[in-house]
């Protein structure tokens, strides 16, 4: 298959997904949209993956229309559609659900305990690295990963698993953390929030990342057999 990335910051990269997407054979096009590259045709890929991006109180690209545009073709399609972090916040919205601040900015690790109703094939409860103030409601007809003290909803799967939306990063490295941490502001309200954790907490266990990678592996490999047959 080849897949088509959308980025929306240099320091906001596919991590861990590209090295995945490598690994089982697939080809992909990362299309940088901060840098001016125009969004692709749906046509000319088999699924798109819309990575993270703008924190709130950013004011619209011009890419954005051209993008939103392209989800909405992409949700009306057969293609597989997976959103990150914005991403997942553009989709939900597509699909009439509400996009707003939550009571908490959530930075480093926290548990994710997954809803009884969750089709996700992860385990009942892990921990997963955010970086996030904005959240999104549950969609219509969509179902519930699950959630974690500050966010009660951290994903959610959509026509029977075609669609998903992950609010939290199974892709984070040590090196995509790093470089969020040196290059972006943190999440407005983040430094008064009890959900924070300051850079040392956030890099001081390696292996903490590499416990994602089978997480990644098991999301990516689920949502992909979800496709409809061609």
């Amino acid at each position: 298959m080849h897949f088509h990335l959308l980025q929306h910051s240099p320091h906001r990269g596919p991590a861990r997904i590209g090295d995945w997407l490598d690994s089982m054979g697939h080809s992909h096009t990362v299309f940088h949209l901060d840098q001016g590259e125009l969004p692709p045709r749906l046509a000319d890929g088999d699924a798109l993956i819309v990575l993270d991006g703008p924190e709130d109180g950013t004011p619209p690209p011009d890419w954005e229309r051209r993008e939103r545009k392209l989800i909405d073709q992409a949700l009306d399609g057969r293609k597989p559609l997976l959103g990150i972090g914005y991403g997942a916040r553009l989709i939900a919205e597509a699909l009439g659900a509400t996009v707003a601040r939550g009571t908490y900015a959530e930075t480093g690790w926290h548990r994710v305990v997954q809803a009884p109703e969750s089709p996700f094939d992860l385990p009942d409860h892990f921990d997963a690295f955010m970086w996030h103030r904005e959240v999104f409601a549950l969609p219509e007809d969509a179902l519930p990963l699950g959630g974690s003290q500050a966010s009660p909803l951290q994903g959610f799967s959509w026509d029977d698993g075609r669609v998903v939306g992950l609010l939290c990063h199974l892709e984070a490295t040590p090196e995509s953390v790093t470089a969020m941490l040196d290059h972006l502001p943190r999440p407005s309200g983040d430094d008064t929030s009890s959900h924070h954790q300051d850079r040392g907490a956030m890099l001081a266990d390696p292996k903490r990342f590499d416990r994602l990678a089978p997480l990644l592996d098991r999301l990516l490999s689920q949502w992909l057999r979800a496709r409809p047959a061609s």
